[in-house]
C-alpha cells in the first residue's frame, strides 16, 4: 500500500509542477481570509485481516479537508469522492464516505470467496490547491482495485466560487455561445501536444466520439490558464494513462465573461 500511496503522491507532484508551469509568474499566495478546513482520515480494513499488513487487507483509506461551517462545500467534497469510484448516479446528497467503506468492504469480502488472490483496495485523496477571497481549488486523486488484471486511478477537481458558494462550471465564466470556439482552441493545442498534423484524423488512436475532439468538464482553474485532465480510457488505453492539456489565458481572454474569478488572472 506504501508503494501505491507514494505513487498517488508522485503523480499529484508532477500534475501540480505541470500547473504552476515550473515559472516565476506566480498568482498571490494564500490569503488571510479564506475558508478554514482542517484534514480528516477515514480508514476502514475488513475486520478478518487480523494483524495482516494494509497491503493484504481489503481497505478504504480516504484523506480530505473539512471545511468549518460550510456543509455545501463539505456535501461537494464527499460527493465527489465517492462518484471518482462508485456510481455517477448518486445525487450531491448522498455524501456518506462511511457507509460507502462499509459498502466496499463488504463487496470485497463477497468477491475475495470467488478470487481469494485479489486485495481489494480504495486509495484516494482531496487536496486544497489555491485559496483567495473569491476561489478555492481542490484537487482530487485515486486508485481502486474491485478484482480484474488491474486497479484504475481517477483525478479530478472541483472550483468552488467561494462568495456564491457554489461549484464553478464552465459556463460561468466564458461568455454566451463560446463553447465552439473553446473547442477550436484547445484542438490545436491538443494536437501540438499529441505532435499531429491539422488534418490527421483522431479516429485511429483516441475514443473521441465519432473521431471529433471534444472538451470534458474536468477542469481546473490555475492563475495561468485552465487545466483540463482526461483520465484513463476516457480518450486514450489505458496503458497511455491519464492527458492533461492546458489551455493559457492568453489564446482564450476573448471568450472570458468580465468579473468572473478569473478576473484577477487575466493581464
Amino acid at each position: 500500500m506504501k508503494i501505491r500511496y507514494l505513487l498517488l503522491v508522485f503523480i499529484a507532484f508532477v500534475i501540480s509542477s505541470c500547473m504552476w508551469g515550473g515559472s516565476n509568474e506566480q498568482a498571490p499566495a494564500i490569503t488571510t481570509d479564506t475558508l478554514k478546513y482542517t484534514y480528516k482520515t477515514l480508514k476502514q480494513r475488513d475486520p478478518a485481516c487480523g494483524n495482516k499488513p494494509d497491503s493484504e487487507c481489503a481497505l478504504v483509506d480516504i484523506k480530505y479537508p473539512e471545511f468549518h461551517h460550510n456543509s455545501a462545500l463539505n456535501d461537494n467534497v464527499k460527493h465527489k469522492l465517492l462518484t471518482m469510484f462508485w456510481s455517477d448516479s448518486l445525487s450531491v446528497t448522498d455524501t456518506s464516505l462511511q457507509k460507502f467503506a462499509k459498502d466496499f468492504i463488504d463487496l470485497s469480502v463477497k468477491d475475495t470467496i470467488k478470487e481469494p488472490s485479489a486485495v481489494y483496495k480504495v486509495e484516494s485523496s482531496a487536496i486544497v490547491e489555491r485559496q483567495d477571497s473569491s476561489l478555492t481549488t481542490i484537487y482530487f486523486s485515486g486508485r481502486t482495485y474491485a478484482g480484474g488484471a488491474h486497479g484504475s486511478n481517477d483525478y479530478s477537481f472541483i472550483n468552488w466560487n467561494t462568495k456564491a458558494a457554489r461549484v464553478i462550471k464552465l459556463n460561468d465564466i466564458f461568455i454566451d455561445g463560446s463553447h465552439e470556439k473553446l473547442t477550436q482552441i484547445a484542438e490545436k493545442i491538443f494536437r501540438k501536444q499529441e505532435k499531429l498534423s491539422d488534418t490527421v484524423s483522431l479516429k485511429e488512436k483516441y475514443f473521441f466520439n465519432k473521431g471529433k475532439f471534444a472538451l470534458n468538464n474536468n477542469f481546473l482553474i490555475t492563475p495561468t490558464g485552465l487545466i483540463f485532465l482526461y483520465n484513463e480510457y476516457e480518450i486514450k488505453s489505458f496503458a497511455e494513462g491519464i492527458t492533461q492539456l492546458n489551455i493559457p489565458y492568453e489564446q482564450i481572454k476573448f471568450l472570458l465573461r468580465p468579473n468572473t474569478v478569473v478576473a484577477q488572472y487575466i493581464k
